[in-house]
């Protein structure tokens, strides 16, 4: 069995408290530069600033809900956020990527809660994009961390023999 410490991996919180700042300072920022739906060419053809707002949850999924999507969004939020850090506290020393992980996602987490609850949306800023098609809808930095984060998660699945199991031939 994997001895853990008394706190697990909590000290990995300090990675989500990072993506939390990261994520409001640059939303903050580009809030308060661009009008909205307003571009700001980076890459030509790739890459541009925009602002935009998303009341629905990833891919803009239920933002015509009228309202009530800001609470269950939020809840599950809440909830996800609250296993996470339960997780986080019952990793072994030897669990360091899956650690980054979920601090990742628990960071992306609390940043788009805390738009959702405050501001009843959540503020984007990053479209990619090729010969002026959007190919995915506007997103922010809360958005990148979940997605590395849960590419991590699923890497960390098909990862060969973790300590402690055995291999069946």
């Amino acid at each position: 069995m994997l001895k853990t410490s008394r706190f697990g991996r909590l000290g990995w919180l300090a990675l989500s408290l990072l993506v939390l700042v990261i994520d409001q300072v640059s939303k903050a920022h580009f809030e308060g530069s661009l009008q909205m739906f307003q571009q700001i060419v980076v890459i030509p053809d790739y890459f541009s600033w925009t602002l935009a707002y998303n009341t629905g949850a990833a891919f803009s999924f239920l933002a015509d809900g009228g309202g009530w999507q800001r609470w269950l969004f939020a809840v599950i939020a809440l909830v996800v956020s609250a296993v996470l850090v339960v997780w986080l506290k019952r990793l072994g020393r030897d669990d360091t990527w899956l650690a980054i992980a979920l601090a990742l996602v628990l960071g992306g987490a609390l940043g788009n809660l805390y738009d959702r609850i405050a501001l009843g949306h959540v503020i984007d800023f990053i479209l990619v994009h090729w010969q002026n098609r959007h190919y995915f809808p506007a997103f922010n930095f809360a958005d990148s961390a979940i997605t590395v984060g849960a590419i991590m998660l699923a890497l960390d699945m098909f990862r060969s023999k973790k300590t402690g199991e055995t291999v069946n031939d």
